[in-house]
């Protein structure tokens, strides 16, 4: 198998360019750029195709360029598999709630065509239907337009919200509705959950605006007290519209919720 600085060289080779025609093409990038960082000299063009040294990533940015390569490719190269990187953060789970940062068009492991037709008005096990699966761009996902979407993780000691949001959920949030809605709904899963962001970090739950507060409301089984932003103070990321969770990943620990204070502002 060939090593990434081989592929490399065969990528200069085939648009017959010399060691000194890349040096000279960094350089027209460098001074671009504004930085010597993204420059290629020949001694470190020539180890990093036959030394197996690492280039640094302004370094790989320029070398992209010039050979016209697709750098997620290139990526893989040195195997760094971007489209891992969703599975990885599921996989790095953290105590903190938080937003989750992903492009649009990152491929994501998602199942791929079944064995016979899926009757979305039934429940439905799909281990039994799916044998294959397949690499699909996120915004292919459910149909949805995921320029509007942003994802968000419900940390592992975050109880605010149980049971309807289990520590350790995957919040799908829909930053197109950012209103507090003050009524229309009939009961606990129909009132609209949003997250939230603050200097401090992230929050996500019911919301009540008073004045130039806004309240975020608990679920009532945690016993926990509201909590009390400034307006100014926080962001309205967006609305919860979907989530992911396991019904039975952690048994509940009453006691440590009953003591946890909220994140929030002085009143």
């Amino acid at each position: 198998m060939e090593r990434p600085g081989e592929m490399l060289r065969h990528a200069r080779e085939r648009l017959k360019l010399t060691y000194r025609d890349v040096a000279e093409a960094s350089q027209a990038i460098a001074r671009r750029r504004g930085s010597e960082d993204f420059a290629v000299a020949l001694s470190r063009l020539a180890d990093i195709e036959n030394k197996g040294t690492v280039p640094t990533i302004y370094r790989l940015y320029t070398l992209c360029t010039i050979y016209r390569l697709d750098w997620k490719e290139v990526l893989r190269w040195y195997g760094v598999a971007l489209d891992q990187m969703a599975s990885d953060i599921l996989e790095t789970p953290l105590a903190e709630t938080h937003a989750i940062q992903l492009s649009d068009d990152d491929p994501a492991m998602v199942p791929q065509p079944l064995d016979r037709e899926i009757d979305l008005n039934k429940t439905t096990f799909l281990s039994h239907m799916i044998r294959r699966w397949g690499k699909l761009p996120l915004n292919f996902l459910a149909g949805l337009d995921h320029r509007h979407y942003r994802y968000g993780f419900v940390g592992l000691e975050d109880w605010f919200m149980y049971p309807i949001l289990q520590p350790g959920s995957l919040l799908l949030i829909d930053q197109g509705r950012r209103k507090i809605a003050s009524d229309g709904w009939s009961g606990e899963l129909d009132r609209p959950i949003y997250f939230l962001e603050h200097r401090d970090g992230y929050r996500v739950g019911w919301c009540s605006r008073m004045g130039s507060r806004l309240l975020l409301l608990p679920h009532p089984s945690v016993q926990l007290p509201p909590a009390v932003f400034e307006s100014s103070d926080i962001d309205v990321v967006g609305q919860v519209t979907g989530v992911a969770m396991l019904l039975e990943s952690r048994k509940r620990r009453r006691s440590r919720i009953s003591t946890i204070p909220p994140k929030s502002s002085t009143p």
